[in-house]
């Protein structure tokens, strides 16, 4: 192995944790997490080296797509709980959807009261290094979205022909994920589009003065895309301007809810097909918040929305854009499995988890393609 590979393997060793342990908890969900380690490894004991030992196997992995758990809700702003996203997601995946494969890298190591490292004054940027790697002078970062964005930068540096399939945690950590992705995809030559499902277009320029947040990472990469109108949104309904507000601010492109109900999937495919083969896209992210979704089947988030895309209408156009384009990343946000916004007598958590679990394996198998 090159000194570049062993350089990155050990920053994942201190700065992600095993799956299912990026929330941090003494006793309480402990149960959950020691089913997820049984599923995972057969034993709910002496996890760390199980894992640590599993990250050799990763030059050498069959798969493409590559699991990365961001249980980290700090940069949400209504209902919370999205941190447990990644625990639940992973095991409704193996119960539900075996036939999705990836290799998983684990989970980043979170301090739930932070956001990002440029919030923070050095005194408690050394006092967290001194929690999180028992050195008050590392050279690692301590914020979960400046984590996540330095292990994605030198993962795609290690492997290029890989992508991370990330498991949030709230709409925020997507952009970390989108940049590291842009970044390195610039750096391969390629031109590539974000396709983003959502019941929010998530284009504030900042929210209550912070501008890394749920609302408003989409405005804060589309600097490092070829063109804004390579941000194609689908699904948005709950917004205080119109559709021609956001095209005209800021050039992306955006195909709202009740646009594909009323046109039907396939207008709306068409158009879109026809946009990225004009723009000689050559490979797709899809960034997927489970509120575009329909309430209906969708309610276990921190922001559900009514008169949204159903499932199959989100396949059928996943589908037919894999058909075309490589999927080469993708992420799943705003899982909240412990909130109940339900409609009375419907399992909020259990019908979130099946539909997000189903796109989930959808986007992991075309990643693996």
């Amino acid at each position: 192995m090159t000194a570049k590979w062993q350089d990155f393997q050990e920053k994942v060793e201190h700065c992600l944790c095993p799956p299912g342990n990026g929330v941090f908890t003494v006793n309480t969900a402990k149960e959950r997490k020691a089913a997820l380690h049984h599923k995972l490894y057969g034993q709910t004991e002496n996890i760390e080296p199980l894992w640590k030992s599993s990250l050799q196997d990763l030059p050498t992995s069959e798969h493409k797509a590559v699991m990365l758990g961001i249980s980290s809700d700090c940069g949400g702003g209504i209902l919370r709980g999205a941190n447990w996203g990644p625990l639940f997601l992973r095991s409704t995946l193996i119960e539900q959807q075996p036939q999705a494969k990836a290799f998983d890298i684990g989970d980043v190591r979170v301090i739930p009261h932070l956001l990002h490292d440029k919030y923070l004054n050095e005194g408690t940027i050394s006092n967290c290094q001194k929690a999180l790697y028992a050195n008050e002078q590392s050279d690692y970062h301590v914020s979960p979205l400046s984590i996540t964005e330095d292990v994605c930068t030198d993962f795609y540096a290690n492997f290029p022909e890989k992508g991370i399939f990330g498991i949030g945690g709230d709409h925020s950590i997507s952009y970390p994920l989108t940049k590291a992705y842009l970044k390195a995809k610039r750096e391969q030559g390629k031109k590539v589009a974000i396709i983003h499902f959502d019941a929010h277009t998530d284009l504030l320029v900042e929210r209550l003065g912070i501008d890394l947040c749920f609302g408003s990472w989409c405005t804060h990469i589309l600097e490092f895309l070829p063109s804004p109108a390579h941000l194609i949104q689908f699904g948005i309904r709950s917004s205080g301007k119109p559709k021609e507000h956001w095209e005209s601010t800021f050039g992306v492109k955006q195909h709202w809810a009740h646009e594909i109900n009323e046109r039907g999937c396939e207008a709306v495919i068409a158009e879109v097909l026809q946009q990225l083969r004009n723009d000689g896209v050559d490979e797709l992210y899809v960034s997927f918040d489970i509120d575009a979704l329909d309430a209906e089947f969708a309610s276990a988030t921190g922001t559900p929305e009514d008169d949204g895309l159903n499932p199959q209408q989100a396949l059928t156009i996943l589908g037919a854009l894999a058909d075309e384009f490589p999927i080469t990343g993708a992420d799943m946000m705003e899982i909240a499995p412990f909130t109940d916004s339900s409609l009375e007598g419907k399992s909020s958590s259990e019908t979130t988890l099946r539909e997000g679990a189903k796109i989930s394996a959808f986007l992991l198998q075309a990643m693996n393609k």
